[in-house]
């Protein structure tokens, strides 16, 4: 099975390009931030374009070692989009779209 491609409008997911590295990167994110979670909060099928677009929250407190610095102990509740391009039944393409800034700030990371 082909990669399938993903894209990222965050600055943090640059150089995240499949949707394999995505999953990676989430995982590792989970390291230092174990309450991680999200919630969907809704989700649209465009079938004349064929893609789906889910809007979400993430919502984690950077709690365990690792990330950027230190555990800073303060909690990120940020708003994301993920479009979904199919291709044959198969998602082909995965874009994120996510405002990496506030959720940096929240975190004390900037």
């Amino acid at each position: 099975m082909s990669a399938i491609a993903a894209t990222a409008q965050s600055e943090l997911l640059v150089g995240v390009t499949t949707l394999a590295d995505y999953t990676n990167c989430m995982q590792g994110l989970l390291g230092f931030m174990p309450d991680g979670s999200y919630t969907v909060k809704s989700c649209a099928t465009d079938e004349a374009r064929q893609n789906v677009c889910a809007y979400g929250v993430f919502s984690g407190t950077h709690t365990g070692q690792g990330g950027p610095l230190p555990p800073t102990g303060k909690r990120t509740d940020t708003d994301y989009v993920y479009v979904m391009q199919f291709t044959g039944g198969k998602i082909s393409h995965r874009t994120k779209i996510w405002n990496a800034p506030w959720a940096m700030k929240a975190l004390g990371w900037a």
